[in-house]
């Protein structure tokens, strides 16, 4: 993994003591929160519902053992014991005191980690395939080129200031894991002849107005790729609508320009901005790539995984995937324990996960967008010890795909942005469906839940979405069916009127109940049978009322 230079560490270390002074003088009161707050967003501070929030970047999603125990540190020291890892490859601490943190970004920057552009109308924080490096369909590491991406994005003075925040998602994969389509920019690492390139999507983007991105270039030569988003933040800087914030996105400027007006922008954009780049960005991929270079893989013996309990082969069925060395595998760790809160770790769980990767691991970790955390180079002949120390520290739940690994965002038990909770939701969603000892049955289901219409929870895509919105001072939840985050991403559609908190959880066993009689066989999922049959037998299910209404 990329390790810093003498200038990163120069950089984050003076980031970190000019925030100092800025927050000196926000206690003493030189500075009003109007004046502090766009300071403290570049540095990812927010002020939630009930506290401050830090948002620590995990660019790419990887971080090994010791910046994994210092997060942990972190937690007990100046949080409440635990963190929350997030849809953006995040982690965010819930309460810190705000004269704390200057100390928290100092202990971050002795592990090679900050918060910088985890905020703000800038571009974030850089995610990518969370099997990065190590999956076994992979084209290429996207890694490498998710780190030039980031030291060029890293306080770029062209785009401090942009019309709206910016993101950018890289796969390896043709198996899109980073859903890339509904990103700002997603970029797509596929080879022609030999050669390998990018398929760069823009205009994708969740939220107030969902979108799926379109393709700008099919194939973009590697040597073009940072010339070629640079004209493209640059046409967007110049287009993007400044008047209001919720048509500020660049989706919304491709969708008023037009796909072929922007192209032709961006092309034009793209021929006066080449020359500038004399190779030198060429030279740090090369650089950046060798710090990328694949462990050095054991070759001792494989032991074969189907042995011990029933629960260690559940686990092993749902939370474990082929990786790339045949005596290897990738290992996945469920952050949704049935009950539990989505994306939360404690500090001691995540030691044994630092533990883990140190131990047997090569020191690798990873923290995918679906909020989970992933040993990705792991022998085979480890997995009985590593699901033995994750059942000891409660992380060995076999649910990965399943009904109970939901993404849901922190909601409003959180967020002052939130109109609605997504936590308790989707926490009796998992506990309902482990009581009827149905989600092994009901097979692969992809549920996403946000507390308001931003959809920091990825509702839109999700095979089952939930929408939290506020009607008249009550929560009121809204369905949506079909979505999808993968290559051939589709936004869900809206099932129809939405339900009370206490009828969320029926609703969705009605949805479930439906899938199992309209299912072909067991290996027809949720979401291909919903594209075989479409909305109305699922409609019919949602609203039986109506549904004995029209029969009558």
């Amino acid at each position: 993994m990329y390790a810093y230079t003498d200038f990163d560490h120069s950089f984050v270390r003076n980031r970190v003591a000019q925030f100092r002074a800025q927050v000196e003088r926000r206690i003493d009161g030189s500075l009003t929160e109007d004046e502090f707050k766009p300071l403290r967003l570049m540095n990812g501070l927010y002020l939630q519902l009930h506290a401050y929030m830090l948002r620590v970047a995990i660019p790419y999603g990887t971080l090994n053992s010791a910046q994994m125990r210092q997060l942990a540190m972190i937690a007990d020291r100046w949080d409440k014991g635990y963190g929350h890892f997030t849809t953006r490859q995040n982690i965010q601490f819930n309460w810190p005191l705000l004269g704390d943190v200057p100390d928290i970004l100092d202990a971050l920057a002795d592990v090679e980690m900050h918060a910088i552009q985890t905020s703000g109308n800038t571009i974030r924080n850089v995610t990518a395939d969370h099997f990065a490096g190590a999956a076994a369909d992979e084209v290429a590491d996207p890694r490498p080129v998710a780190e030039l991406i980031r030291q060029w994005s890293t306080d770029h003075p062209e785009f401090q200031f942009l019309p709206r925040k910016f993101k950018v998602a890289v796969t390896g994969s043709p198996n899109d894991r980073a859903v890339t389509a509904a990103h700002d920019i997603g970029l797509r690492i596929v080879e022609r002849n030999g050669a390998i390139g990018y398929q760069v999507l823009v205009g994708g983007g969740l939220g107030r107005t969902p979108m799926i991105g379109k393709v700008l270039a099919d194939f973009l030569p590697q040597a073009d790729l940072l010339p070629y988003l640079e004209a493209i933040v640059a046409v967007y800087n110049l287009l993007g609508r400044r008047d209001n914030k919720y048509k500020a996105r660049i989706k919304i400027t491709v969708h008023e320009t037009g796909l072929e007006e922007i192209k032709r922008l961006v092309t034009a954009e793209f021929a006066a901005r080449k020359p500038l780049f004399t190779g030198v960005d060429q030279a740090m991929l090369a650089a950046i790539t060798a710090q990328f270079a694949p462990p050095a893989f054991d070759a001792g013996p494989a032991t074969p995984v189907l042995a011990a309990s029933a629960a260690y082969r559940a686990f092993v069925d749902t939370n474990v995937t082929a990786h790339r060395h045949p005596d290897y595998a990738i290992v996945t760790i469920s952050l949704k324990a049935h009950g539990a809160t989505p994306g939360d770790a404690t500090a001691d769980q995540m030691r044994v996960m630092a533990d883990l990767a140190q131990s047997y691991a090569h020191d690798e970790l990873r923290i995918s967008h679906e909020q989970n955390v992933i040993l990705p180079h792991v022998p085979r002949r480890h997995l009985p010890a590593i699901h033995a120390a994750l059942s000891d520290a409660g992380l060995a739940t076999a649910n990965v795909g399943l009904i109970s690994d939901i993404i849901a965002c922190p909601g409003m038990d959180y967020c002052a942005l939130a109109t609605a909770r997504s936590i308790p939701i989707a926490q009796e969603i998992a506990t309902h469906f482990d009581a009827l000892k149905l989600e092994h049955e009901i097979g692969p289901l992809k549920i996403k839940i946000s507390g308001c219409i931003n959809a920091c929870g990825h509702h839109h895509v999700g095979h089952i979405g939930i929408l939290g919105l506020d009607r008249a001072g009550v929560e009121n939840y809204q369905i949506t069916l079909g979505g999808d985050g993968t290559a051939d991403a589709v936004i869900g559609e809206r099932a129809g009127p939405g339900f009370g908190a206490h009828e969320v959880i029926s609703a969705i066993e009605r949805l479930v109940m439906a899938y199992l009689d309209l299912r072909t066989d067991t290996s027809e999922t949720f979401l291909q049978t919903y594209r075989r049959t479409g909305l109305a037998p699922f409609k019919a299910a949602l609203y039986p009322s109506e549904a004995r209404s029209d029969a009558a």
